[in-house]
């Protein structure tokens, strides 16, 4: 008995459904992905413009140098911690705490320097205070 043999036809995967879909999804993604440009900030530290306010009578000014030492009304301090700056302004302030306080800090001063002299005066309780900059087309400081 012979049989036919059933021929069998090479009909493979078909990939244009699979191309299709692929395509979709490419281009959904293309529309729903937003592209944003992430910006940086350089910071150039300190200077402003603007009037000079009046000087007051007594003030309490606190200089701080490039290497973050502070002094207080002309007077360098030993201890330049936080303690040791609040021990100063309470020396030279006494309870007086309306009086202003205006920090001076160099302009490549560590920002946690001013930061601390700020801390500062308001653990003292001290509510007038201002930032000394330079008007950038001068060289004459302003408050």
């Amino acid at each position: 008995m012979k049989f036919k043999r059933q021929r069998m036809d090479d009909s493979g995967v078909n990939l244009t459904p699979l191309i299709d879909v692929v395509f979709l999804l490419l281009i959904f993604f293309m529309v729903s992905t937003t592209f944003t440009k992430e910006s940086r900030l350089n910071l150039e530290l300190p200077s402003a413009q603007g009037d000079i306010a009046p000087q007051e009578t007594k003030v309490l000014e606190v200089v701080i140098d490039a290497q973050g030492r502070y002094r207080l009304n002309e007077q360098a301090l030993v201890d330049h911690t936080v303690q040791g700056l609040m021990a100063g302004m309470r020396e030279i302030a006494g309870d007086d705490t309306e009086l202003p306080v205006i920090i001076t800090a160099d302009a490549k001063s560590p920002h946690q320097a001013v930061i601390t002299a700020m801390d500062a005066a308001g653990r003292l309780g001290f509510a007038k205070l201002s930032l000394t900059t330079q008007d950038p087309d001068s060289s004459v400081p302003a408050n």
